[in-house]
């Protein structure tokens, strides 16, 4: 897989479980500690993130950072 498509699918990984958990982008970034538009962008595809900020969403999540993983193989 591509960078793109690894990025576009993890993007939509992130927005399918944000919205699982009734979450706005707004609140996930809140909780998350990031900027809203750095959800934005990687629910896009848009954004390459560091583990260490994909961690910090996903956490908020409730979900481990290897089923995310696992989801976008």
């Amino acid at each position: 897989m591509q960078k793109r498509g690894v990025l576009r699918s993890l993007g939509s990984e992130l927005r399918r479980r944000r919205q699982a958990r009734d979450l706005s982008q707004e609140a996930l970034a809140h909780a998350a500690g990031v900027h809203v538009n750095v959800v934005g962008r990687l629910e896009r595809g848009q954004y390459n993130p560091s583990i260490l900020l994909l961690q910090a969403v996903v956490s908020k999540l409730d979900v481990p950072l290897s089923e995310i993983f696992a989801a976008i193989e």
